[in-house]
């Protein structure tokens, strides 16, 4: 019983410091991101050292875009021209963005969104955790 009460305590101490999404977090999302890790479900996880690709978000009015994009070394960024079309939207407090390309829709939940962390879950409970990319030059 000690037990019980010991994880259940743990499990609400847990949820109640979830960092809360904002609306005004959300503008925060624009720009570039690199993935850093994936977190599996079952508690593994994948590491990224090197990305050839980041993703780069533009959201106005809940509505926008994501596209993978390439760095260069001169600091400019190479893209296929593909772009998955985005809306955000409002569910008992959480904050998703869903997705919607010709292939497919999907939806993630922003779990966390600060000035250079963003945290986004899918419907798989894959946990994938970015660092804003910071443009670079050898120029």
């Amino acid at each position: 019983m000690k037990k019980l009460l010991l994880l259940s305590f743990f499990s609400f101490l847990f949820v109640a410091c979830k960092p809360k999404v904002s609306d005004a977090d959300i503008t925060k999302i624009n720009g570039y991101w690199e993935i850093q890790k994936v977190e599996l479900p079952k508690g593994g996880k994948k590491e990224y050292k090197v990305n050839e690709t980041i993703d780069f978000f533009q959201i106005k009015d809940n509505k926008g875009f994501r596209q993978k994009v390439m760095p260069q070394l001169d600091g400019t960024y190479l893209t296929n021209e593909i772009k998955e079309i985005i809306s955000l939207s409002t569910v008992d407090g959480n904050y998703y963005i869903n997705y919607s390309t010709n292939y497919g829709k999907w939806k993630e939940e922003i779990l966390e969104i600060k000035d250079s962390v963003l945290v986004l879950i899918n419907q798989e409970n894959l946990e994938y955790h970015y660092k804003r990319q910071i443009p670079f030059s050898l120029k």
